[in-house]
């Protein structure tokens, strides 16, 4: 993913591969800490159910992929959630030998449309079509591919609850407060389908405030990245004004 968004940056600036850019620098840092944020033993075991990544067409995508159950980190990692998940030594080795079936397409995985249908449908539903020979694997796999992939998007949502709950709104009731999250991230949305979110003054306003406008904007991309673990930052922009107001820091809220 990270030579796809490098490839996508480096065709808009113009730039050659081995040139630097600090708008690329600054988005790598935040894909590897997401990474390193997300690289946990559940992470592990949901990458490994994901029968995409056994497929010839994701394999062949490039020279470093290889199918979970080769890579020994990952493999180390999802040994120790079926553990956890499964801590009756029974089932643990039966869905151990359910997990050699599916990652080595043995038994009944040995069908054709099982096989080709791995990277062209969506995960959850090749489990339903082909996963009933597996049922602890099945009822594990649809578990946790249904699950959203990052936090980022709660963490976000409930940003805007210290905006609306505040001290001067204090005595409005927990639900209250929570339908106004639900308005104000609803309208959020809705916003970004208008064609002034991609262009003019307010263009992708809610990344990290109304002065992102370009993709020079490396710093405010910075504090974006900071807001996704510390949501209190998200309404906080710090602006430097120079010598002419040196000592005195200037912080500007704002609230969108």
């Amino acid at each position: 993913m990270i030579e796809k968004v490098k490839k996508a940056i480096y065709r808009h600036e113009g730039k050659r591969d081995y040139e630097f850019s600090s708008f690329y620098f600054v988005v790598h840092e935040i894909l590897v800490d997401r990474w390193n944020k997300s690289n946990t033993p559940l992470h592990c075991l949901a990458h490994s159910l994901n029968p995409r990544y056994y497929s010839l067409s994701w394999l062949n995508e490039a020279s470093i992929h290889q199918p979970p159950h080769q890579d020994n980190e990952i493999s180390k990692e999802r040994k120790n959630c079926l553990k956890r998940i499964f801590p009756n030594n029974e089932e643990f080795r039966a869905v151990q030998v359910e997990y050699a079936k599916f990652s080595g397409c043995l038994e009944s995985f040995t069908d054709s449309d099982s096989i080709s249908d791995r990277g062209k449908i969506d995960p959850k539903h090749w489990w339903l079509l082909y996963g009933s020979s597996t049922p602890l694997l099945q009822k594990l796999a649809l578990k946790l591919l249904g699950q959203p992939s990052s936090s980022s998007c709660a963490e976000r949502n409930w940003s805007t609850y210290p905006f609306v709950h505040s001290i001067k709104r204090n005595k409005m009731t927990p639900q209250r407060a929570e339908d106004l999250v639900f308005v104000h991230t609803n309208l959020r949305l809705l916003s970004r389908r208008s064609p002034t979110y991609k262009d003019g003054g307010s263009k992708m306003w809610d990344v990290g405030g109304d002065h992102h406008d370009s993709f020079e904007d490396v710093g405010v991309l910075e504090v974006a990245n900071l807001s996704l673990d510390e949501p209190d930052m998200e309404a906080v922009i710090f602006t430097d004004d120079g010598l002419e107001n040196e000592g005195n820091e200037n912080i500007e809220v704002e609230s969108h």
